[in-house]
Parts: structure tokens; sequence; C-alpha cells
């Protein structure tokens, strides 16, 4: 009889689960969750690779930021660093528990951007947006040089936000602006035509406005300030930072993308169509200079309204069960 109890308290020793030893807080499994975490020295190392690269690129940046001071159309470049910033913390964890390896891969592409960006800055034919999107391709490049693919997975979107603070070349906006142009000024004189005793006529881009049998002199003209081409870039960097601002299925990103478009077309409309009734119903000089550009960055509440709209009917459309199955324990004794 005492040799089955010994024998029962033996196997129940052998088949005891061994106790959970509680984790200190502060010590999450050894994961890294703060930047300070880097230390000193991958500080220091970051800082001598940033001022390297502004070294190496600080006309092209000097450049840049001058735009966005004085071009209103371009004045959105100074958020775009802070979204890359708030994208980067995004994947802190990630990036701090990434265990990090060179990929000399990077080293080539890095030394054929240089190349790249002196050709274009040494020949007569050089392209100068071409010039600034270097400074992009070599902060990628060292990011992949240094840190190898593992680390490029979780920084990749917060570098190529980069090129949305970079301004569009004159010759594109050119060649873009004219379409828009010209909805806006189709669906503006539509709206117009709604209201009494205004009948609009478009012609082409201009706009000539009768109110109350007294035709506006001079004409509407939507300029190339209104075609909304930089409120569609402006829209897009926006649209980016909407769809990944917060988790969300691909399909839901991809709809946020695609309706940058739209958004920034119907903002347009509504700003073209404004700047009518101020022109017709209010004083002219309200309708055109500094007056004209703060409506336009007004615009950037409604696009912001929109997608957030938009975001939240995706959020609800389908509502997942959270509901979880607990399954049967069964305990048998010997």
């Amino acid at each position: 009889m005492a040799d089955n109890i010994t024998t029962s308290a033996t196997e129940s020793q052998k088949t005891a689960p061994e106790p959970i030893q509680p984790v200190p807080a502060g010590h999450a499994r050894d994961s890294a969750e703060s930047w300070w975490q880097l230390g000193i020295h991958a500080y220091i190392r970051i800082a001598i690779v940033g001022a390297l690269l502004y070294w190496l690129f600080h006309k092209e940046i000097g450049g840049i930021v001058n735009q966005w001071l004085t071009d209103p159309g371009w004045s959105h470049g100074f958020i775009i660093p802070l979204f890359s910033l708030y994208f980067l913390n995004q994947s802190r964890q990630e990036i701090l528990n990434t265990r990090t390896k060179p990929n000399y891969l990077g080293l080539l592409l890095l030394i054929g951007v240089i190349l790249f960006y002196v050709f274009n800055t040494i020949t007569p034919a050089g392209y100068g947006y071409f010039r600034q999107i270097s400074a992009v391709g070599a902060l990628g490049a060292v990011v992949l040089f240094l840190g190898g693919w593992s680390l490029l997975k979780y920084t990749w979107l917060p570098v190529t936000y980069l090129l949305f603070a970079i301004p569009l070349p004159d010759e594109i906006l050119r060649s873009a602006t004219i379409p828009m142009r010209l909805w806006a000024a189709t669906a503006s004189t539509a709206i117009l035509n709604m209201f009494p005793n205004m009948d609009a006529i478009a012609n082409g881009v201009v706009i000539n406005i009768i109110y109350k049998g007294k035709a506006m002199e001079p004409p509407l003209d939507v300029a190339e300030a209104c075609s909304g081409m930089r409120l569609l870039m402006t829209f897009f960097a926006l649209g980016v930072a909407m769809a990944y601002l917060h988790y969300r299925p691909a399909w839901q990103r991809l709809v946020l993308l695609a309706s940058t478009v739209p958004i920034a077309i119907i903002c347009n409309v509504v700003r073209v169509t404004i700047t009518g009734f101020i022109y017709v119903l209010g004083d002219p000089q309200y309708a055109q200079g500094i007056y004209h550009d703060l409506l336009g960055m007004a615009m950037l509440p409604l696009a912001f309204g929109l997608y957030g709209g938009i975001a939240w009917f995706m959020s609800n459309l389908f509502v997942e069960s959270d509901e979880t199955k607990v399954s049967d324990v069964i305990v048998r004794r010997k």
C-alpha cells in the first residue's frame, strides 16, 4: 500500500506542470519598445549618415524648402516629413527588434544614385527633378545597405512618402492641368446656373457670367492655379496617410487611394464655384490673390472630412464577430 502511494506521488511530480515565472515590469521578454533603447552609438551613426547625406544634397534640399515657403501650392511639404516620422514610429517595435544585416546591394544602389545625381548636375541636359528625387533614393539605398531587407521592410513607406514633398516640374503640371481646368469650369457653370438671375456659359476654361441681365467683366478665368493639380498632389499624399494611419484591410486602403482623384475634383469644383459667387455677389478682390490661396487651403479640411467619411463607412460596412469558441476541457482521473 505504501509503495503504491509513493509511486503515485512520484508520477504526480513528473506530470505536474512547472510554475510560470512572472516577467518583471519593464522587461517584456527583452523586447525593445522605446527609441531610447537604441543607445548613444546608434544615434551617433545616424547623425553621421544624416550629415553626409545633407552635405551631398544640401542644394537640392534648400531649393525644395524654398519652394515650400514661396509657392502656396506646395506648402504642404512641411508636414510630409512629420507624417514619415509618424509612420516610422508606428513600426517602432518591429524596427527595434529586427536583426539587421548589411546588404551590399544597397551599397551598389547608393553608388548608382550618386553617379546619377552627379550626371544630372554637371551636364547641361540635367533634369532638376531627378536631382531632387536622388536624395530620397540615396536615403533608401543607405537603409538597405546598413540594415538589409529586414529593416527596409518596415521603413520603405516613411522613405518613399518623402517623394510627396518634392514639387513636380512645371512642365508636367502644365500638361496635366488643362483637363482638370475644363472639368472645373464645366461643373461650376452647371452649379451657377441653378441659382436665379444668374446665367453662366463655359467657354473652355473661361466662365462668362450674366447676373441680373448684366454681363460681369472681365469673365471668370479658371486659371492654372485653380486647376486642382496641386490639390491633387496634396490630397494624394493625404490619402496615403489616411490609408496607413490605422490598420485596415488592403482593399480599404486601395479604395482610399483610388478616391483621391474624385475627391480632388470635387474640392476643386467647390473652390471654383465659391470663387464665382464671391466674384458676382461680393467684392472681386476677394476672389484673387491671398484670399484665393486661403480658399484653396480651406479645401484641406473638406478633403480630410471626405476621406474620414469614406474610412468610417468602410469600417462599419462589415462588422466582424468577436465571439470566440470555448472548447470543452475533459479531465480524466486515474
